[in-house]
């Protein structure tokens, strides 16, 4: 790829399909998500529109797959695009690079304010004494931003470790939640409560409100570029790392249907339950009482810190790649690599100093930092879109090892149209009336962070950034690897 190499190759084939299934995260995504899928369409939009969103993110998967196995670097999405467009190379690499940093960015802050929610939720259903706050909320996500840097500080091998053990805490402890919520309680749910329809979110038009609740789905599939990302760091990369692509979405499409009708099946008071502050933890206390259900939270708590982690890791590599191409401000701190570690720490800090500023705000409004970390999913699914859309318009692909043939094209035409329509839903209003604390503000956010690039593009990153950077033939790059 015309890069010296600066990161040891310490990823097997499971530890890159364990990076991207735990960002995905169905407990996370599930369980942070399924209280707005309730109010947006109901079990029937959970269940079915869980199907549907599976499949077409697998479109997805298996493009941006191929495109893996043609470019495996640590720069993926933002240096496939300059691969693979015909014009404007720069510009397309840029505006590719920044929607997947802020994405990423994004997604590490919202993962670890989540799971401090949850942890806040435990403490008083532990101590109903204690106060939950928005302060606290934040203090408890910036200490474990700081675990979650210091972990990926020390070398891969660690990480490796930590994302191994996430896949079977991962799948382990969706087996203990959906064994205890079908054996444990007196009461379910009839097979018939799978086409119940609802609609909370105060619009008249039920379609709208179905659309809204596929958001559910698409809001847990993100992150699965980190398979792309840890490219560089894993053994036989043109086949392992679109393996894992493909591997953590359909095991995670497989084990995020079962959990979903697990909890579908053991809603008691809908209506209740549906309006409860976090109601998938409701749910649990209602079907399991308070004592199970404390200790199935310590669950779901372990599983965002194990994603928080985990897109930590490929947010930091994403920050490496962009740097070492020159495209972000001191870009020579931050594609640096430790000697002893073999990690690039600075841009593993940077990562956890950028998520901290963007959980700021929830100091004073949980509604400022909604609407700045919504734009993790519509900036990553643009990012994904890219690459995918530049490989259509591609008459001559040249495929790596782990290719879809004759099929590479529909599937890609099929992907780029669902990410344009759900990008389209994700700017959409989500609640009526629409007031200050209800209105989406990813549309706003998008343009900030597009309005910021461009102008910063046209002012000085034209002149100096041409896409990504070859160091030499590869005969000359290889002794670069031994000095």
């Amino acid at each position: 790829m015309g890069y010296p190499r600066k990161l040891t190759r310490r990823f097997r084939a499971f530890d890159n399909f364990a990076i991207s299934f735990t960002i995905i995260n169905i407990i996370s995504g599930i369980f942070s998500s399924f209280g707005f899928g309730m109010n947006a369409g109901g079990p029937r939009v959970l269940v079915f529109g869980w199907i549907a969103v599976s499949i077409l993110v697998l479109f997805i998967g298996a493009s941006m797959a191929e495109i893996t196995s043609a470019y495996p670097t640590s720069g993926a999405l933002y240096f496939s695009a300059g691969k693979l467009a015909k014009r404007h190379k720069g510009a397309w690499s840029w505006y590719t690079g920044w929607l997947n940093f802020v994405g990423q960015v994004g997604g590490t802050a919202a993962t670890g304010y989540a799971a401090a929610t949850f942890i806040q939720a435990f403490l008083a259903m532990q101590w109903p004494s204690y106060q939950v706050s928005e302060q606290r909320t934040v203090l408890i996500t910036a200490a474990i931003l700081l675990v979650q840097a210091l972990a990926n500080t020390y070398t891969v091998h660690l990480v490796a470790i930590l994302n191994r053990i996430s896949v079977w805490w991962l799948l382990v402890g969706m087996v203990v939640i959906v064994v205890a919520l079908t054996v444990l309680p007196e009461h379910h749910r009839s097979a018939s409560f799978v086409t119940h329809f609802a609609n909370n979110t105060g619009f008249t038009n039920g379609l709208y409100g179905a659309l809204l609740g596929l958001l559910v789905t698409s809001w847990t599939f993100t992150g699965f570029d980190g398979s792309f990302h840890m490219s560089e760091e894993t053994v036989g990369a043109t086949v392992n790392a679109p393996k894992g692509i493909m591997r953590a979405i359909g095991y995670s499409a497989v084990a995020g249907l079962v959990l979903m009708l697990a909890l579908v099946y053991a809603i008691r008071d809908y209506s209740a339950e549906a309006s409860a502050d976090a109601p998938p933890v409701q749910i649990l206390i209602d079907a399991l009482g308070t004592g199970t259900a404390k200790f199935l939270l310590l669950i779901v708590i372990g599983a965002m810190l194990f994603c928080g982690l985990a897109n930590m890791t490929s947010n930091t590599r994403q920050i490496f790649a962009f740097s070492r191409d020159g495209a972000m401000p001191g870009s020579r701190w931050w594609h640096s690599v430790s000697a002893r570690t073999r990690t690039p720490v600075k841009a593993v800090w940077l990562a956890a100093a950028c998520s901290l500023v963007l959980v700021i705000p929830g100091w004073w409004s949980h509604t400022a930092f909604t609407a700045i970390v919504s734009v993790n999913v519509v900036g990553l699914f643009l990012a994904y879109g890219v690459p995918i859309f530049l490989r259509l318009r591609l008459d001559t692909f040249e495929p790596g090892p782990w290719n879809l043939g004759r099929w590479g094209r529909p599937v890609a035409a099929v992907a780029v149209v669902w990410i344009v329509l759900s990008n389209v839903l994700f700017m959409l209003p989500q609640a009526s009336p629409i007031t200050p604390g209800s209105f989406n503000y990813a549309p706003i956010a998008l343009a900030v962070v597009l309005v910021i690039a461009t102008v910063w593009w046209f002012a000085t990153a034209r002149h100096r950034f041409q896409g990504p950077v070859s160091y030499g033939r590869p005969d000359e790059v290889a002794a670069m690897d031994l000095i």
